[in-house]
């Protein structure tokens, strides 16, 4: 029988600044930075395979969530943000896989919402490389664990078919947003189409956006329509908008929580705990090694290494018959 932890014979502390290294960089660059800092040399094949075997011990955490924020008060209201990020997977056929991230925050977490110098205090990551059946089911756990919130639960996405239909199957009172800066987004390329001068398309632009802002959606969806020609991209925006102009009542989400319509928060999440370390050049993962490094970059921003300390304490095994 072989057994579950070994020793590698390096010390538990080496070996947490190996797996800590490990997810922050590239192995190459922390064989540099751990022998500047600790004049010990590793090799990268050393740090590789520390770093997949400490993660690998801790999998239970793709099968849940703890909850890392403290429990909301009365009158609080919880964010939720989910997007998906691409990585190049080893895969001869498809290789472009998707990291589910979610994002979850208190309204009183989020500093100057709305504005080029937002900042969040506190934030949870719930992360999953899987179905988005598995991601759900984790990340509603950790939404469940808040209680009955209702309308005190706000979801903000961009139009993903799948994300809108779990919110409404799951969580009918909660309120749904789509992000505003998607539906501008879309507003823009069908401008960029529709009008040959730019001054008359930004003043034309900055009008929707009025409109928008206001919650008036069927307004913004005629203006469309009396624009000559351009029929295609004129189908591509307004079935965009038709299919979530329920989730673009903006002028009653600024009196929501702290007001927030853009979904900022998971974009810079994708940025910051996946493509960081899981997009650099010329990386290619296999599935179970990026299911292994999701799992610490999610453990070290929801400041949960204690994890992997008190993994490391535990005696290493030998091998037995």
């Amino acid at each position: 029988m072989q057994n579950r932890k070994f020793g590698f014979g390096i010390s538990p502390y080496m070996q947490e600044l190996m797996v800590y290294a490990g997810q922050l960089d590239c192995y190459v660059r922390c064989e540099e930075i751990l022998e500047k800092y600790t004049s010990v040399k590793v090799s990268p094949s050393q740090i590789y395979r520390v770093t997949e075997h400490v993660s690998e011990s801790l999998k239970k955490e793709d099968l849940r969530a703890e909850r890392t924020l403290p429990p909301l008060s009365n009158k609080e209201v919880l964010y939720v943000e989910m997007d998906g990020s691409m990585i190049l997977t080893r895969k001869n056929e498809e290789p472009w896989k998707e990291v589910k991230l979610g994002r979850l925050f208190r309204d009183a977490d989020c500093l100057n919402p709305n504005t080029d110098t937002s900042y969040m205090l506190n934030s949870q990551y719930v992360g999953h490389f899987g179905s988005s059946v598995d991601f759900c089911e984790k990340l509603g756990g950790v939404i469940d664990s808040y209680g009955e919130l209702k309308n005190r639960l706000v979801f903000i996405n961009d139009g993903a078919t799948w994300i809108r239909e779990w919110i409404y199957d799951k969580y009918p009172f909660s309120v749904s947003v789509l992000d505003f800066y998607h539906a501008m987004e879309y507003l823009y390329a069908f401008a960029d189409k529709a009008f040959p001068d730019d001054s008359e398309k930004k003043q034309w632009c900055e009008k929707q956006k009025e409109l928008l802002l206001a919650s008036e959606v069927e307004t913004v969806i005629d203006n469309i329509r009396a624009v000559p020609g351009k029929e295609e991209a004129k189908r591509t925006i307004i079935n965009y908008y038709q299919n979530n102009k329920g989730r673009m009542q903006y002028s009653k989400y600024k009196d929501i929580g702290c007001g927030l319509i853009g979904s900022g928060a998971i974009e810079s999440a994708n940025r910051t705990v996946v493509q960081k370390r899981m997009k650099l050049s010329g990386q290619r993962w296999s599935i179970n090694g990026a299911k292994n490094m999701l799992r610490l970059r999610v453990i070290e921003k929801n400041k949960q290494w204690s994890k992997v300390i008190d993994f490391l304490k535990m005696p290493p095994l030998t091998n037995s018959a």
